[in-house]
């Protein structure tokens, strides 16, 4: 993967991703959370401090060491327990039906295979459960898909594989899910081209 995957890009998501505007939409993406809870792309745990008390305990899926002990300080204060559980989305190592809700927070657009790991989550999930998302992906207006199709290879190398062209909503349609409510808006503070957000949440069958 290299020392700057490995070691400091992890860092610079950590500090960027955990500021302003993107706490306040995690706080919205975590609500409703309850019982077990799969969280795919954990990172650095940075939406550990917006888990509802009606949460039991979460698996979290992330393969970065590093990213994992970053989020040392976040785990320690929880509220509820948090295991790292698994390392890839694209195969979980668990039941199907084991759980009562998902979380994914700007994962979507970095895992390689995304398909197949919304696949993975519709299958670990309890028949009605949810998946609470919020992704950065495909821009609701053409002139910045433009710039997002210019700028993507560029954003590929720079944050680890990320993509900015990928249609959220079409993907979680595709693996299964009835997307319940979506919001697709620019995030504040954001380069349109960087900040297109979908946020909703996706219903297993």
């Amino acid at each position: 993967m290299g020392l700057y995957t490995e070691q400091v890009l992890p860092r610079i998501i950590n500090v960027a991703c955990g500021m302003g505007e993107a706490d306040r939409l995690r706080r919205r993406v975590c609500a409703g959370l309850a019982g077990d809870v799969i969280e795919i792309g954990f990172g650095s745990g940075l939406n550990v401090p917006f888990y509802p008390p009606e949460v039991s305990r979460v698996d979290a899926v992330e393969p970065s060491d590093l990213g994992w002990r970053l989020a040392g300080k976040r785990l320690a204060r929880a509220g509820v327990p948090v295991h790292r559980a698994a390392l890839d989305g694209q195969v979980l190592p668990f039941a199907d039906d084991s759980y009562d809700a998902a979380l994914s927070t700007w994962t979507l657009c970095t895992i390689p295979d995304a398909a197949a790991a919304l696949r993975e989550v519709r299958r670990v999930l309890k028949p009605g459960a949810k998946l609470h998302f919020i992704e950065h992906g495909l821009a609701p207006d053409e002139d910045v898909r433009r710039w997002q199709r210019r700028l993507d290879p560029l954003e590929q190398r720079v944050f680890g594989g990320c993509h900015l062209t990928r249609p959220i909503v079409e993907l979680l349609t595709a693996a299964g899910f009835t997307v319940e409510d979506v919001e697709v808006f620019y995030e504040k503070g954001a380069p349109k081209p960087l900040g297109a957000d979908s946020l909703g949440t996706a219903v297993s069958p």
